[in-house]
């Protein structure tokens, strides 16, 4: 549910209210019960890229570099990696 920021154009309050798209807007204010509660218009919470990643995920951090494994762990040629070779037992 999106958050909606209001406030009361008689008596000032602002207050964040967490409301369902299809609620209607909220217009009595709950500090002075007056008929002048409006919507503000705010900025969202989060920034799409191109690439598909949110701005603020991993940003400043490195992606860590894929590593290839020992090739002394690796099995012998021609096997299929089912036998003991495989594990150095053998």
């Amino acid at each position: 549910m999106p958050i909606y920021e209001y406030r009361c154009s008689a008596c000032g309050f602002q207050k964040e209210f967490l409301r369902k798209i299809s609620d209607a807007p909220l217009t009595t204010c709950p500090e002075c019960g007056k008929d002048s509660l409006n919507k503000l218009l705010t900025a969202a919470g989060f920034q799409l890229k191109g690439s598909g990643w949110y701005a603020s995920d991993f940003k400043g951090s490195p992606a860590k570099p894929e590593t290839k494994p020992d090739s002394a762990n690796t099995p012998a040629a021609g096997c299929g990696g089912g036998c003991a070779c495989a594990t150095g037992n053998g």
